[in-house]
């Protein structure tokens, strides 16, 4: 609940911050257009009568104005901004407008606060957002160096692409024409770099996840059919604090269930929403498809298995029987396989969380 006297609402840019403060007891305005920097921003807080809470929306400028309010002595919430109240009838957006909208949102109590992490969780973070933007770049790479050959009459048959039999194959070929060679050997310049730092980051995440807070949450999630170590640990540093979610509510955190329009007694539900993380989405998706074939504990689950303690291995053979048996389900009714498989990546999501939250 509200309790300070003076709310106090941050519209954060790069180079401004435009604040706006609300004395709850004379009701008096205070404004300032500040500069970007926590010190200064502390400097005007004391200004203004105590006890004062701050606000301010998530964005690119990250958390260490938080961290620096908050070791200050005052409450910061830092809100969502899909999830703020504005009126339909407010089309008028300005620094100054959403300050003050912050501020009165605060009072009343109707901010949602996104979780902050701490210093070692945004770390982590950065490195597997590293990762996934590197496995987009290296994509995007062999994406345009198979094309470019594609385009020259060069097709590969020598059995599955981007091997090490794939890759020697890619340094006999030449053009004649010097415009074209000087392209395909930036084009495999940047594949090769790609896949060298793909490494890198890969083999940094390994190292972190065998000695880290996630270690333990990252070997139970590993139990499970399709969630390697690297998937695993992706999974523990997005998410974060399992415990804020049930094994039903973290599916609708991650935009897996349908959409719904509904009005009186009409009810007509769509497609998935698509909300929350879209990496956590992605690699739940596409960890599904692994439970569609035979359940056979294999010889890379089974190590997965041996460093997991007991309770996790039996709960995730539970789960790798029960999705796999949905997948029959599914397919016997004739469910498109997109479907099928979504709706395979929602339960998917509960067992995670089973695995997370396990007491052990």
């Amino acid at each position: 609940m509200f309790q300070e006297r003076t709310g106090v609402g941050l519209d954060v840019h790069a180079r401004s911050i435009v604040a706006a403060g609300i004395d709850a007891v004379t009701g008096e305005l205070h404004r300032r257009r500040l500069v970007p920097q926590p010190d200064v921003v502390l400097d005007w807080l004391k200004d203004l009568p105590g006890p004062v809470a701050v606000s301010y929306e998530a964005g690119p400028t990250g958390y260490e104005l938080y961290r620096r309010l908050t070791a200050a002595g005052y409450r910061c919430v830092i809100a969502a901004p899909s999830r703020l109240v504005r009126p339909s009838s407010d089309r008028v957006k300005t620094d100054a407008r959403d300050a003050m909208l912050l501020a009165r949102l605060l009072r009343m109590d109707e901010l949602v606060a996104v979780r902050v992490p701490t210093p070692e969780q945004e770390s982590a973070r950065d490195l597997v957002r590293a990762r996934e933007d590197t496995r987009a770049e290296l994509m995007a790479a062999r994406h345009r160096v198979s094309k470019l050959l594609l385009r020259h009459g060069h097709l590969y048959s020598g059995g599955a692409t981007w091997t090490g039999k794939h890759h020697h194959w890619l340094g006999t070929i030449s053009f004649p024409s010097r415009g074209t060679q000087a392209a395909y050997e930036a084009a495999r310049e940047e594949l090769d770099f790609a896949l060298a730092r793909r490494n890198r980051l890969e083999s940094a995440i390994i190292e972190v996840a065998n000695d880290s807070e996630f270690s333990s949450t990252t070997r139970n999630l590993a139990c499970l059919r399709g969630i390697s170590t690297l998937t695993a640990f992706a999974l523990a540093v997005e998410i974060g604090d399992w415990d804020r979610f049930t094994g039903s509510s973290i599916g609708a955190y991650l935009g897996l269930v349908p959409s719904e329009y509904s009005s009186g007694e009409s009810r007509r539900q769509g497609g998935i929403t698509k909300s929350g993380n879209t990496h956590v989405r992605r690699l739940l998706i596409e960890s599904a498809w692994h439970h569609k074939a035979v359940y056979r504990v294999g010889t890379v689950l089974q190590q997965r298995w041996d460093q997991a303690p007991p309770a996790a291995r039996t709960r995730a053979h539970l789960g790798n029987q029960r999705l796999h048996r949905r997948w029959k389900n599914f397919s016997a009714r004739s469910k498109p396989h997109n479907v099928a498989n979504v709706a395979i990546a929602r339960e998917l999501a509960g067992w995670c969380w089973s695995l997370a939250t396990l007491e052990t």
